[in-house]
């Protein structure tokens, strides 16, 4: 009986943990009801130690398993349905330019993080001078409140704090992705602190127009994202065909893969649809760039 308690207990916790792991964003909620509902697995001989074992081994493989490394079983398995080796080295070939996008797109992310970051700053350093600070001490404030430094943040508070060149430390901030409002900050800088103007107004009108250039950046993000999802439904349409063939009871595999018709309408399909691609995303990349 104490055997067969554990096996059911096992099972559960292992479709409890499983469903915690697909709920993608629910992971932290679908661990903590694990350890809800097998609160009382000591006495089934599973207890929290099993418990956070199998928890931390979900975690640890969610973590490891990236997306781009779905095309390899993908393409593995139309090489095993179309008998041919094409697929699987075109699964292959996709790993690398997948994880390209992906880490374009988490760099994409993190220069808006950044540039939302050096908005806060603006907005921080302006209260804080306000507040009758230094500009010198008003600076590591929020700097240290805010984090819109970046990576530079060390180089930048110590010419703050020392008296050096703070203008040309945060001009080379400025050269992270996403900084580069930090360039209108130097400027005011300069201008305040070496020729005397008034360095709140100055920060004032500089977070409104970094706050505006966002805006005016996420407006035509959503304005162009009918192109977007067009593009990515025309790349989708031939699995869509060969779905319609497959359902058509054709075999459009077999002539894709082993007639040289089909290896040349592959070929030229293929060449054509990345050529699509890349054209939209060029377009796309255009407006964002002059905007």
């Amino acid at each position: 009986m104490t055997g067969a308690a554990e096996l059911s207990t096992g099972v559960a916790l292992a479709c409890l943990g499983a469903a915690a792991w697909l709920s993608g964003s629910g992971w932290h909620s679908g661990v903590r009801r694990v350890r809800l509902v097998l609160a009382d697995g000591v006495a089934a001989g599973t207890g929290p130690p099993a418990v956070h074992r199998m928890t931390d081994g979900l975690r640890r493989v969610r973590g490891r398993l990236r997306p781009e490394w779905w095309s390899l079983p993908a393409g593995l398995l139309l090489a095993v349905l179309g008998n041919s080796v094409l697929p699987a080295v075109a699964g292959a070939a996709g790993v690398p330019l997948l994880r390209r996008t992906r880490l374009a797109g988490r760099a994409r992310r993190a220069g808006e993080r950044r540039q939302d970051a050096v908005i806060a700053l603006c907005g921080a350093l302006a209260g804080e001078v306000r507040a009758g600070r230094q500009p010198g001490e008003a600076l590591l404030c929020a700097a240290h409140d805010t984090g819109g430094l970046g990576d530079a943040r060390t180089a930048v508070l110590a010419a703050a704090r020392f008296g050096g060149d703070v203008p040309g430390a945060l001009a080379a901030a400025a050269r992270q992705p996403g900084a580069e409002g930090l360039r209108g900050l130097a400027a005011c800088w300069w201008v305040a602190v070496d020729q005397g103007a008034g360095l709140a107004a100055g920060l004032d009108r500089l977070e409104g127009a970094l706050r505006a250039e966002r805006d005016q950046r996420s407006d035509l993000r959503a304005q162009l994202a009918g192109a977007r999802a067009t593009a990515v439904m025309l790349a989708g349409l031939p699995v869509l065909g060969l779905l319609l063939g497959v359902a058509l009871g054709a075999d459009p595999l077999y002539v894709l893969l082993h007639t040289g018709a089909g290896l040349g309408c592959l070929l030229a399909g293929g060449v054509l649809e990345g050529l699509g691609v890349w054209w939209v995303t060029r377009i796309v990349r255009a407006a964002e760039a002059v905007s």
